[in-house]
């Protein structure tokens, strides 16, 4: 199956991801193909080449009328080695398969194989019906191993019937560090400018967390525990979404990069954990200026990351999911 050509974030020309029935995926064959798969309107998940740093997934929102390059946010792969409180961070190491900054991440059909591979060869995806009736797009997504001994690989699921939402599962290689977490961070909120996290007691906002803060540097984390969480048959979830009414109006400080300027509709960035451990929590952190710059964020400090954090279970999945927020 043929598609339409594009380029790479380095220019280089590949196939880019098509709609095939129900879903886009890679294009089969063996030239360089586009990392992306999801809903043809709906939710995507891209990886690197794609344009942004490696070592992380890339979540995009076309619906939200942004342009097919803009994506909408990043998930980050962060483990815990049992014992200890430090994570591996899979945007920031250092590659030891080739030297170059952020860990190599890969797809597969086939969870159990380990091989490294090129992002430009992709897997398509596994399409099934489970047993409930439904059709899913299952990506199985390789990561190198962390120079903590973490070595995990992630697992992303579609599912037909929501088409605003992916599942993302963390489970361990048989080599792997045992592991007290592993965090898969929202980890690009200034973009969206998210400010309020929307608890079940009420909303909290970044301005009330750290009123004073005004460094370059992340806020440090806030955490709120299960309890906090809205509830729904068996599930708990938790969002966060932007105060303005306009973003894309915003004023920005000179000098501030082209690609923080907001594009698009707004939109609820919601995490949602079924059967959730009495031990996790929500945690946010913020930033007042942008990511690698000291240019402020237009309206104030922002989260930047979003994430539950939970004790590990090998194979457990969260759902991240994106709305419009008009549509509430």
């Amino acid at each position: 199956m043929g598609g339409r050509t594009g380029r790479d974030a380095s220019g280089e020309e590949w196939i880019e991801a098509a709609a095939d029935d129900r879903w886009l995926r890679p294009s089969a064959g063996d030239s360089r193909r586009e990392p992306r798969w999801g809903h043809p309107d709906g939710m995507q998940l891209g990886l690197h080449p794609l344009s942004g740093p490696r070592g992380l997934l890339r979540i995009y929102t076309p619906y939200l009328d942004q342009p097919r390059e803009r994506l909408l946010n990043f998930i980050a792969v962060e483990p815990i080695p049992a014992g200890t409180i430090e994570r591996g961070y899979s945007e920031l190491e250092r590659s030891r398969l080739d030297d170059v900054p952020g860990l190599r991440m890969w797809s597969v059909d086939d969870p159990d194989d380990e091989r490294p591979r090129t992002p430009d060869a992709p897997a398509r995806g596994v399409v099934s019906v489970d047993a409930d009736g439904v059709e899913r797009l299952t990506v199985h997504i390789g990561v190198e191993r962390f120079a903590n001994g973490a070595h995990v690989r992630v697992t992303a699921v579609f599912r037909a019937d929501r088409p605003h939402e992916v599942s993302v599962a963390a489970s361990v290689r048989s080599d792997s560090a045992p592991l007290g977490a592993c965090v898969l961070s929202a980890t690009m909120g200034n973009w969206a400018r998210l400010r309020r996290l929307e608890l079940a007691d009420g909303a909290v906002t970044a301005a009330e967390l750290w009123p004073e803060y005004r460094d370059v540097h992340f806020a440090d984390h806030a955490s709120f525990p299960v309890d906090r969480l809205a509830r729904d048959a068996g599930s708990v979830s938790v969002s966060a979404v932007t105060d303005e009414m306009e973003p894309v109006a915003a004023t920005y400080a000179p000098g501030t990069k082209e690609h923080w300027h907001y594009v698009g509709r707004r939109g609820v960035q919601t995490w949602i954990a079924d059967d959730p451990d009495s031990a996790l929590v929500v945690q946010v952190n913020g930033r007042h200026t942008y990511w690698m710059s000291d240019h402020p964020i237009p309206g104030g400090i922002a989260f930047e990351n979003f994430e539950l954090v939970e004790p590990f279970r090998d194979g457990r999945a969260f759902t991240f999911r994106v709305e419009p927020m008009d549509a509430r």
